[in-house]
């Protein structure tokens, strides 16, 4: 059933879609009221031409390029950070996540090959705790990592790239001599919304490191989670934030809530509130790699396609952090039903200059 508009607000945009999306591939940049204005479009039907309109930002903006990654949780469980989502917490354990420390180098290798051989162009260590920057830089678990990417790049074709936190601008460099690329440090929400799920730590400081990573050379990877309990405002405050600080990647998680954290009970989102969260992430950051993330096979389901024509163009494939995600061959089918080709997006910019 097909909702229909009760706003003059939102006819007046869908009527301009295709006009603002043209001046968008063309390097006009959205306001804010723009995007609330895009935020207050309801209905599927309404709501799939906005996902369109996107779509035809990013084929002209980033070509059919699909970014295909992975991650290998390195270390989990009994984390000292009370984040709201996350089963790793120590704040609030799930039984059903593993707890384990550092692990070895040659188990993330043997990771990152599987990775490599399911298609995935990158391979991202991901740990748990507040970061490096809590610890000595010459710290064993840091310099473990340094060397795991150090055999990465020699022992595969596949890019590493890391999530560990906070880092000092030292260790970003560090990281960045051994071969990082990229490094993963999500925002998660807006700086408004920040302190209704986390209070160990900072918005700020997310800022902060993110502004240590570019600062070595290092490729930003930063999004967030949809379905929080967040406003549009909040959604829209994040990826104007995320256009601030220049990140590269921008991955979209939505919310699959865990058993025994404090967002246990949140409603699911309705994959319709999905798409429109992320047409309007490509309307803010038309070349930016918006990347599918945790929760998509749960809350889109059988529309998990639909995304891949709202603006997506980067998928995490294989498993997630605490949950099991779909075997990467039924991600390599659904690009291909759309006529997509796995491999690296490109990063803001780079499309253009190639076209």
């Amino acid at each position: 059933m097909v909702i229909a508009l009760s706003k003059n607000l939102s006819k007046s945009i869908i009527t301009r879609l295709d006009e603002l999306a043209e001046n968008i591939i063309s390097g006009y940049r959205i306001s804010k009221a723009e995007a609330i204005e895009l935020s207050e479009i309801e209905g599927q039907e309404n709501i799939l031409e906005l996902c369109r309109a996107a779509n035809k930002i990013r084929k002209a903006l980033c070509g059919q390029k699909v970014d295909l990654c992975s991650i290998v949780n390195v270390k989990s469980g009994n984390c000292s950070e009370d984040c709201g989502f996350c089963a790793q917490s120590a704040h609030h354990p799930n039984p059903e996540s593993p707890v384990y420390g550092l692990k070895g180098a040659d188990e993330i290798i043997a990771q990152a090959k599987a990775a490599e051989a399911a298609g995935a162009k990158r391979f991202c260590l991901v740990s748990q705790g507040r970061g490096p920057k809590y610890a000595n830089v010459t710290s064993k678990d840091f310099a473990t990592i340094l060397e795991t990417v150090e055999r990465i790049i020699e022992e595969t074709n596949i890019k590493p790239c890391c999530a560990l936190g906070e880092v000092t601008k030292e260790q970003a460099l560090a990281l960045r001599e051994k071969g990082v690329t990229r490094y993963n440090h999500n925002l998660e929400a807006s700086s408004s919304f920040f302190g209704k799920i986390v209070s160990t730590h900072s918005w700020q400081d997310r800022v902060d490191t993110i502004k240590n990573l570019k600062a070595a050379g290092i490729q930003a990877c930063s999004g967030g989670i949809i379905g929080l309990g967040e406003s549009w405002n909040d959604r829209i405050d994040l990826a104007f934030a995320l256009s601030e600080l220049e990140v590269e990647s921008v991955p979209l998680n939505l919310l699959n809530a865990r058993e025994g954290t404090p967002l246990s009970n949140q409603k699911r989102l309705d994959p319709f509130e999905a798409l429109k969260a992320i047409a309007i992430f490509r309307f803010i950051l038309p070349e930016q790699i918006i990347r599918y993330a945790g929760g998509r096979e749960v809350v889109m389901g059988e529309l998990q396609s639909l995304g891949l024509e709202a603006g997506i163009n980067a998928m995490l494939i294989g498993n997630y952090l605490t949950t099991l995600g779909q075997p990467p061959q039924e991600d390599h089918e659904i690009l291909k039903a759309l006529g997509l080709e796995g491999g690296e997006a490109p990063i803001p910019g780079e499309y253009q200059k190639k076209a």
